[in-house]
């Protein structure tokens, strides 16, 4: 059991593991518990499990899988980051695109670690995250970096994300203005530039690419 009066230095790394497969939990557990430093301390199969048991058990590191059931692991990222600063928060895919990169790196994760790694990157991640918490880490970040600076930024301003998520409940330009304040005119202007920042013709594509990259955790049309 983890010794929370210890040093940093002289305890074990708490860990929490968020993933919806049993076998990758156990795997991924059975891996970090042969460290030294690092010791798991609970798992869930869900964001609402998952910080459920962050809320519990406090660890010093949570490590989710970008997609869950009921939403995704940016939804678990964002929540913890409301709270916590000092938390490390490793973010774990088989989607590990430029696109899911700066999803997570803006959401505010201490790493991103596709699911093709070798285990001891998982490790490393974790250990930084740990001292560095709000120093996001990843293997390929330089290249996406130099990929992104090559062309169009396609990251969300904070508007944007929510018409967005306006979009995603079903509503026309002429309702999101009236919800945000804004002209029929510049709602529009908002939704086209979301389109063309996600490589969308229309509202069902810009949709699917938003869920796949983790800016929008389920589509609920009508239920906000």
């Amino acid at each position: 059991m983890t010794d929370a009066t210890a040093a940093p230095s002289e305890r074990q790394l708490s860990i929490l593991l968020i993933d919806d497969h049993e076998l990758i939990r156990e795997g991924l557990g059975s891996v970090i518990d042969l460290e030294d430093d690092m010791t798991v301390v609970g798992t869930a199969g869900s964001v609402r499990d998952g910080l459920d048991r962050f809320g519990a058990l406090a660890p010093d590191v949570v490590i989710t899988d970008l997609q869950l059931p009921d939403g995704t692991g940016l939804d678990v990222v964002r929540t913890i980051r409301k709270t916590s600063n000092t938390t490390g928060v490793i973010v774990l895919t088989m989607h590990s695109g430029d696109d899911q990169i700066f999803a997570a790196m803006e959401a505010g994760a201490s790493g991103f670690v596709g699911k093709d790694a070798p285990s001891t990157d998982v490790v490393r991640a974790a250990r930084h995250a740990a001292v560095s918490p709000r120093a996001f880490v990843c293997a390929g970040l330089a290249q996406a970096m130099m990929r992104r600076t090559s062309g169009e930024s396609t990251a969300l301003t904070e508007r944007e994300h929510d018409v967005l998520l306006l979009l995603a409940d079903g509503l026309g330009a002429q309702q999101i203005g009236a919800q945000l304040y804004l002209s029929e005119s510049t709602a529009k202007s908002h939704i086209a530039k979301i389109y063309q920042k996600l490589g969308a013709q229309n509202r069902a594509q810009a949709l699917v690419t938003a869920m796949r990259i983790g800016l929008l955790s389920s589509i609920q049309p009508n239920e906000r």
